[in-house]
Protein backbone atom coordinates (compact mmCIF):
# COMPACT_ATOMS: atom_id res chain seq x y z
CA UNK A 1 0.00 0.00 0.00
CA UNK A 2 0.96 3.78 -0.62
CA UNK A 3 0.19 6.16 2.08
CA UNK A 4 0.56 9.71 2.31
CA UNK A 5 0.65 11.90 4.70
CA UNK A 6 0.21 15.84 4.92
CA UNK A 7 1.75 17.57 7.53
CA UNK A 8 4.88 17.19 9.12
CA UNK A 9 3.76 17.65 12.76
CA UNK A 10 3.48 15.00 15.52
CA UNK A 11 0.13 13.89 14.09
CA UNK A 12 1.43 13.79 10.84
CA UNK A 13 4.60 11.73 11.99
CA UNK A 14 3.22 9.05 13.78
CA UNK A 15 0.49 8.67 10.64
CA UNK A 16 3.78 7.86 8.73
CA UNK A 17 5.29 5.95 11.79
CA UNK A 18 2.13 3.82 11.89
CA UNK A 19 1.88 3.19 8.01
CA UNK A 20 6.00 2.47 7.65
CA UNK A 21 5.55 -0.30 11.17
CA UNK A 22 3.23 -2.37 8.84
CA UNK A 23 5.01 -2.07 5.77
CA UNK A 24 3.48 0.82 3.44
CA UNK A 25 5.32 3.00 1.23
CA UNK A 26 4.80 6.63 3.00
CA UNK A 27 5.09 10.07 1.42
CA UNK A 28 5.16 13.18 3.98
CA UNK A 29 4.32 16.26 2.71
CA UNK A 30 4.85 19.40 4.68
CA UNK A 31 3.88 23.00 3.33
CA UNK A 32 7.24 24.38 5.44
CA UNK A 33 10.90 23.39 5.56
CA UNK A 34 9.92 21.88 8.59
CA UNK A 35 6.93 21.71 11.01
CA UNK A 36 7.02 25.14 12.68
CA UNK A 37 3.36 24.83 14.81
CA UNK A 38 2.20 23.36 17.73
CA UNK A 39 3.98 20.05 17.43
CA UNK A 40 7.37 22.58 18.07
CA UNK A 41 5.86 24.96 20.50
CA UNK A 42 4.71 22.69 23.11
CA UNK A 43 5.91 21.17 26.73
CA UNK A 44 6.80 17.82 25.34
CA UNK A 45 4.50 16.59 27.73
CA UNK A 46 3.01 12.79 27.57
CA UNK A 47 0.10 14.19 30.03
CA UNK A 48 -2.19 10.99 31.17
CA UNK A 49 -2.72 12.92 34.49
CA UNK A 50 -5.30 15.39 34.18
CA UNK A 51 -7.54 13.42 30.96
CA UNK A 52 -10.40 12.81 31.37
CA UNK A 53 -11.72 9.12 31.72
CA UNK A 54 -12.90 6.88 29.28
CA UNK A 55 -11.64 7.43 25.71
CA UNK A 56 -9.61 9.76 26.42
CA UNK A 57 -7.55 8.24 29.31
CA UNK A 58 -7.44 4.82 26.99
CA UNK A 59 -5.94 6.26 24.36
CA UNK A 60 -3.37 8.48 26.47
CA UNK A 61 -2.73 5.42 28.60
CA UNK A 62 -1.87 3.24 25.10
CA UNK A 63 0.16 6.25 24.28
CA UNK A 64 2.21 6.88 27.02
CA UNK A 65 3.27 2.67 26.09
CA UNK A 66 3.61 3.80 22.19
CA UNK A 67 6.02 6.76 23.14
CA UNK A 68 7.87 4.97 25.30
CA UNK A 69 8.29 1.95 22.59
CA UNK A 70 9.40 4.36 20.28
CA UNK A 71 11.38 6.18 22.50
CA UNK A 72 14.09 3.41 23.17
CA UNK A 73 13.86 2.95 19.07
CA UNK A 74 14.55 6.36 18.82
CA UNK A 75 16.69 7.56 21.88
CA UNK A 76 16.99 11.35 19.92
CA UNK A 77 13.19 12.15 21.50
CA UNK A 78 14.23 12.15 24.87
CA UNK A 79 11.96 10.27 26.16
CA UNK A 80 11.70 10.06 29.90
CA UNK A 81 9.54 8.49 32.27
CA UNK A 82 9.40 11.32 34.75
CA UNK A 83 6.28 11.95 35.95
CA UNK A 84 4.69 14.97 37.58
CA UNK A 85 4.40 16.72 41.08
CA UNK A 86 1.21 19.25 41.42
CA UNK A 87 2.15 20.86 44.59
CA UNK A 88 -0.77 22.45 46.65
CA UNK A 89 -1.00 24.85 49.68
CA UNK A 90 -4.61 25.52 50.71
CA UNK A 91 -7.08 23.01 52.17
CA UNK A 92 -9.90 23.35 48.98
CA UNK A 93 -6.26 22.86 46.97
CA UNK A 94 -5.51 19.54 48.57
CA UNK A 95 -9.22 18.15 48.89
CA UNK A 96 -9.28 17.91 44.86
CA UNK A 97 -6.51 16.26 45.17
CA UNK A 98 -7.41 13.97 47.56
CA UNK A 99 -10.75 13.49 45.53
CA UNK A 100 -8.58 12.91 42.50
CA UNK A 101 -6.94 9.82 44.28
CA UNK A 102 -10.93 8.36 44.90
CA UNK A 103 -11.27 8.09 41.12
CA UNK A 104 -11.57 4.62 40.03
CA UNK A 105 -8.69 5.17 37.42
CA UNK A 106 -6.49 6.50 39.46
CA UNK A 107 -4.44 3.98 40.10
CA UNK A 108 -4.19 3.46 36.09
CA UNK A 109 -2.82 7.50 36.15
CA UNK A 110 -0.55 6.05 38.99
CA UNK A 111 -2.01 8.97 41.34
CA UNK A 112 -0.14 9.31 44.94
CA UNK A 113 -0.59 12.05 47.31
CA UNK A 114 2.61 13.16 49.15
CA UNK A 115 3.88 15.18 51.70
CA UNK A 116 6.02 18.02 51.12
CA UNK A 117 8.61 16.30 52.17
CA UNK A 118 8.44 12.69 50.03
CA UNK A 119 7.26 15.40 47.32
CA UNK A 120 11.06 16.55 48.28
CA UNK A 121 12.69 13.60 47.76
CA UNK A 122 11.36 12.95 44.24
CA UNK A 123 11.90 16.23 43.34
CA UNK A 124 14.76 18.47 45.46
CA UNK A 125 14.49 21.80 43.23
CA UNK A 126 11.18 22.02 45.04
CA UNK A 127 12.25 24.26 48.03
CA UNK A 128 9.50 26.79 47.99
CA UNK A 129 6.78 26.44 50.36
CA UNK A 130 3.74 24.07 49.81
CA UNK A 131 2.08 21.52 52.36
CA UNK A 132 1.05 18.17 50.05
CA UNK A 133 1.65 17.00 46.45
CA UNK A 134 -0.12 14.81 44.06
CA UNK A 135 1.85 12.65 42.02
CA UNK A 136 1.70 11.49 38.55
CA UNK A 137 3.74 7.97 37.82
CA UNK A 138 2.68 7.52 34.42
CA UNK A 139 3.41 11.01 33.11
CA UNK A 140 6.48 11.74 31.05
CA UNK A 141 8.16 13.97 28.35
CA UNK A 142 9.90 13.74 25.60
CA UNK A 143 11.77 16.99 23.14
CA UNK A 144 9.21 18.64 21.42
CA UNK A 145 11.84 20.75 19.09
CA UNK A 146 13.52 18.09 18.15
CA UNK A 147 10.77 14.70 18.20
CA UNK A 148 9.76 15.37 14.86
CA UNK A 149 13.44 15.44 13.37
CA UNK A 150 14.58 12.30 14.89
CA UNK A 151 11.48 10.62 13.81
CA UNK A 152 12.04 11.12 10.03
CA UNK A 153 15.39 10.32 10.44
CA UNK A 154 14.68 6.82 12.23
CA UNK A 155 11.79 6.51 10.02
CA UNK A 156 14.19 6.88 6.62
CA UNK A 157 16.97 4.72 7.73
CA UNK A 158 14.46 1.75 8.62
CA UNK A 159 12.54 1.83 5.62
CA UNK A 160 14.44 0.73 3.33
CA UNK A 161 13.44 2.98 0.43
CA UNK A 162 9.94 3.13 1.59
CA UNK A 163 9.82 6.46 3.25
CA UNK A 164 9.63 9.85 1.50
CA UNK A 165 9.88 13.36 2.82
CA UNK A 166 9.06 16.71 0.38
CA UNK A 167 9.17 19.84 2.82
CA UNK A 168 8.11 23.15 0.74
CA UNK A 169 5.07 21.49 -0.80
CA UNK A 170 1.60 22.97 0.17
CA UNK A 171 -1.51 20.39 -1.00
CA UNK A 172 -3.72 22.53 -3.30
CA UNK A 173 -6.15 19.95 -4.95
CA UNK A 174 -7.81 16.52 -4.64
CA UNK A 175 -7.60 15.64 -7.79
CA UNK A 176 -8.89 11.71 -7.86
CA UNK A 177 -9.53 8.70 -5.36
CA UNK A 178 -6.48 9.38 -2.84
CA UNK A 179 -4.79 11.52 -5.38
CA UNK A 180 -3.32 15.15 -4.38
CA UNK A 181 -1.72 18.12 -6.50
CA UNK A 182 0.67 20.44 -4.76
CA UNK A 183 1.79 23.79 -5.41
CA UNK A 184 4.68 22.76 -7.61
CA UNK A 185 1.79 21.40 -9.83
CA UNK A 186 3.19 17.54 -9.10
CA UNK A 187 0.22 14.93 -8.29
CA UNK A 188 0.85 12.46 -5.75
CA UNK A 189 -1.07 8.87 -5.71
CA UNK A 190 -1.67 6.56 -3.38
CA UNK A 191 -4.39 3.76 -1.58
CA UNK A 192 -4.33 6.55 0.77
CA UNK A 193 -4.39 10.27 2.14
CA UNK A 194 -4.08 11.53 5.99
CA UNK A 195 -4.43 15.12 5.95
CA UNK A 196 -2.82 16.01 9.48
CA UNK A 197 -2.73 19.66 8.92
CA UNK A 198 -3.23 20.83 12.54
CA UNK A 199 -4.30 24.11 13.14
CA UNK A 200 -4.13 24.69 9.65
CA UNK A 201 -7.77 24.72 8.86
CA UNK A 202 -8.43 27.16 5.98
CA UNK A 203 -7.19 26.40 1.94
CA UNK A 204 -7.82 22.93 0.75
CA UNK A 205 -9.14 21.49 4.34
CA UNK A 206 -12.04 24.57 4.31
CA UNK A 207 -12.74 23.52 0.96
CA UNK A 208 -13.19 19.62 1.93
CA UNK A 209 -15.09 20.23 5.32
CA UNK A 210 -16.91 23.38 5.46
CA UNK A 211 -18.39 22.85 8.63
CA UNK A 212 -16.00 21.49 10.25
CA UNK A 213 -16.56 21.14 14.22
CA UNK A 214 -12.70 22.63 15.38
CA UNK A 215 -11.85 25.38 16.78
CA UNK A 216 -8.09 27.48 17.33
CA UNK A 217 -6.47 28.29 20.12
CA UNK A 218 -3.62 30.56 20.69
CA UNK A 219 -1.39 29.92 23.57
CA UNK A 220 1.85 31.67 25.37
CA UNK A 221 5.12 29.95 26.55
CA UNK A 222 8.22 30.59 27.35
CA UNK A 223 11.56 28.59 28.01
CA UNK A 224 14.96 29.62 30.52
CA UNK A 225 18.65 28.99 30.37
CA UNK A 226 19.24 26.27 32.28
CA UNK A 227 18.43 25.86 36.01
CA UNK A 228 21.58 24.58 37.19
CA UNK A 229 20.20 21.26 38.41
CA UNK A 230 18.05 18.65 38.04
CA UNK A 231 14.25 19.58 37.94
CA UNK A 232 13.35 15.23 38.41
CA UNK A 233 9.74 15.88 37.29
CA UNK A 234 7.46 17.98 35.56
CA UNK A 235 5.62 20.24 37.82
CA UNK A 236 1.60 21.39 37.03
CA UNK A 237 0.02 24.12 39.72
CA UNK A 238 -3.43 23.77 41.48
CA UNK A 239 -4.95 25.92 38.83
CA UNK A 240 -4.59 23.03 36.85
CA UNK A 241 -6.93 21.95 38.53
CA UNK A 242 -10.07 24.33 37.46
CA UNK A 243 -8.49 23.03 33.67
CA UNK A 244 -7.78 19.45 33.08
CA UNK A 245 -11.59 17.01 33.35
CA UNK A 246 -9.49 14.42 35.31
CA UNK A 247 -9.98 16.58 38.37
CA UNK A 248 -13.91 17.63 38.12
CA UNK A 249 -15.39 16.80 41.69
CA UNK A 250 -17.39 18.50 44.36
CA UNK A 251 -14.43 19.34 45.82
CA UNK A 252 -13.03 21.53 42.12
CA UNK A 253 -16.90 23.41 42.56
CA UNK A 254 -15.81 23.91 46.46
CA UNK A 255 -12.61 25.24 44.87
CA UNK A 256 -13.95 27.53 42.54
CA UNK A 257 -16.59 28.87 44.28
CA UNK A 258 -14.26 29.44 47.59
CA UNK A 259 -10.81 30.28 45.98
CA UNK A 260 -10.44 32.74 43.33
CA UNK A 261 -7.99 32.18 40.89
CA UNK A 262 -5.22 35.44 40.73
CA UNK A 263 -7.23 37.84 38.11
CA UNK A 264 -4.37 37.71 35.62
CA UNK A 265 -4.30 33.93 35.63
CA UNK A 266 -8.54 34.10 35.39
CA UNK A 267 -8.15 36.40 32.23
CA UNK A 268 -5.95 34.71 30.16
CA UNK A 269 -6.92 31.34 31.68
CA UNK A 270 -3.96 30.04 32.70
CA UNK A 271 -2.41 27.58 34.80
CA UNK A 272 1.52 26.45 35.51
CA UNK A 273 3.08 23.49 33.31
CA UNK A 274 6.83 23.24 33.99
CA UNK A 275 9.17 20.48 32.38
CA UNK A 276 12.80 20.63 32.01
CA UNK A 277 14.47 20.28 28.74
CA UNK A 278 17.33 17.81 28.05
CA UNK A 279 19.78 21.40 27.98
CA UNK A 280 18.50 22.05 31.37
CA UNK A 281 16.32 24.90 30.62
CA UNK A 282 12.93 25.08 31.63
CA UNK A 283 9.95 25.33 29.59
CA UNK A 284 7.02 27.20 31.20
CA UNK A 285 3.19 28.09 30.72
CA UNK A 286 0.39 28.73 29.63
CA UNK A 287 -2.50 30.89 28.64
CA UNK A 288 -5.35 30.02 26.90
CA UNK A 289 -7.21 32.48 24.05
CA UNK A 290 -10.05 31.50 22.27
CA UNK A 291 -11.56 34.38 20.09
CA UNK A 292 -10.43 35.25 16.79
CA UNK A 293 -9.19 37.30 15.46
CA UNK A 294 -6.11 36.11 17.64
CA UNK A 295 -3.49 39.38 18.89
CA UNK A 296 -0.41 38.74 16.57
CA UNK A 297 1.37 40.37 19.96
CA UNK A 298 2.63 38.57 23.16
CA UNK A 299 1.47 39.57 26.54
CA UNK A 300 3.94 40.66 29.62
CA UNK A 301 1.59 40.26 32.98
CA UNK A 302 1.03 36.13 32.00
CA UNK A 303 4.34 35.39 31.42
CA UNK A 304 5.54 37.70 35.17
CA UNK A 305 2.63 35.61 36.06
CA UNK A 306 4.17 32.22 35.53
CA UNK A 307 6.96 32.85 36.24
CA UNK A 308 6.20 34.07 39.61
CA UNK A 309 4.67 31.16 40.74
CA UNK A 310 7.19 28.90 39.10
CA UNK A 311 10.12 30.64 40.87
CA UNK A 312 7.28 30.16 44.08
CA UNK A 313 7.68 26.63 43.69
CA UNK A 314 11.32 26.56 42.85
CA UNK A 315 12.22 29.01 46.06
CA UNK A 316 14.01 30.71 43.68
CA UNK A 317 14.07 33.29 40.98
CA UNK A 318 14.10 31.76 37.74
CA UNK A 319 17.03 31.41 35.14
CA UNK A 320 17.24 34.31 32.24
CA UNK A 321 14.63 33.99 30.11
CA UNK A 322 15.44 33.30 26.86
CA UNK A 323 12.42 32.38 24.25
CA UNK A 324 9.14 33.55 24.47
CA UNK A 325 6.87 32.15 21.61
CA UNK A 326 3.17 31.58 20.78
CA UNK A 327 1.49 28.98 19.58
CA UNK A 328 -1.79 27.86 17.97
CA UNK A 329 -3.34 24.42 18.12
CA UNK A 330 -7.05 23.19 16.85
CA UNK A 331 -9.57 21.94 19.39
CA UNK A 332 -12.29 19.78 18.89
CA UNK A 333 -15.35 22.08 19.52
CA UNK A 334 -16.89 19.38 21.90
CA UNK A 335 -13.81 19.32 23.85
CA UNK A 336 -15.09 15.57 25.17
CA UNK A 337 -13.53 14.44 21.44
CA UNK A 338 -10.13 13.08 21.21
CA UNK A 339 -9.54 13.81 17.86
CA UNK A 340 -11.85 14.56 14.75
CA UNK A 341 -11.54 11.78 11.95
CA UNK A 342 -13.18 12.10 9.00
CA UNK A 343 -13.51 11.08 5.25
CA UNK A 344 -13.44 14.17 3.34
CA UNK A 345 -13.20 12.73 -0.13
CA UNK A 346 -12.39 9.37 -1.64
CA UNK A 347 -9.37 7.40 -0.04
CA UNK A 348 -8.91 10.77 1.70
CA UNK A 349 -9.31 11.37 5.50
CA UNK A 350 -9.29 14.33 7.62
CA UNK A 351 -7.49 13.91 11.29
CA UNK A 352 -7.17 17.22 12.82
CA UNK A 353 -8.79 18.96 16.70
CA UNK A 354 -6.52 16.86 19.20
CA UNK A 355 -6.31 20.05 21.07
CA UNK A 356 -3.85 20.15 23.91
CA UNK A 357 -3.37 16.43 23.78
CA UNK A 358 -1.68 16.29 20.15
CA UNK A 359 1.90 15.65 22.26
CA UNK A 360 0.26 13.08 24.38
CA UNK A 361 -1.90 10.66 22.42
CA UNK A 362 -0.51 11.26 18.36
CA UNK A 363 1.22 7.77 18.33
CA UNK A 364 -2.53 6.17 19.45
CA UNK A 365 -4.41 8.88 17.54
CA UNK A 366 -2.12 7.52 14.29
CA UNK A 367 -2.61 3.80 15.42
CA UNK A 368 -6.40 4.02 15.73
CA UNK A 369 -6.62 5.72 12.28
CA UNK A 370 -4.37 2.84 10.62
CA UNK A 371 -6.38 0.13 12.28
CA UNK A 372 -10.08 2.15 11.05
CA UNK A 373 -8.75 2.71 7.51
CA UNK A 374 -7.47 -1.69 7.38
CA UNK A 375 -3.45 -0.53 7.07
Amino acid sequence: MRVIVVGGGVVGTMHAWQAVERGHQVVQIEREAEARGASLRNFGQIWVSGRAGGEELDTALRARELWERIGAEVPGLGFRANGSLTPVRTPRELAVAEAALARPDAAARGYALLTAAEAREINPALRGAFEAALWCARDAAVEPRTAQLHLREALRTRAAGRYTFLAGREVREVVGPAAVRDDHGDVHRADAVVLATGAWLSGLVRELAPDLPVRRVRLQMMQTDPLGEPLTTSIADADSFRYYPAYESPALDALNAGQEQEPIAAAHKMQLLMVQRRDGGLTIGDTHEYEHPFAFDTLEDPYEHVAAVAGSFLGRPLPKIRHRWAGVYAQCTDTTRVVHRQQVADGVWLVTGPGGRGMTCSPAIAETTANELGW
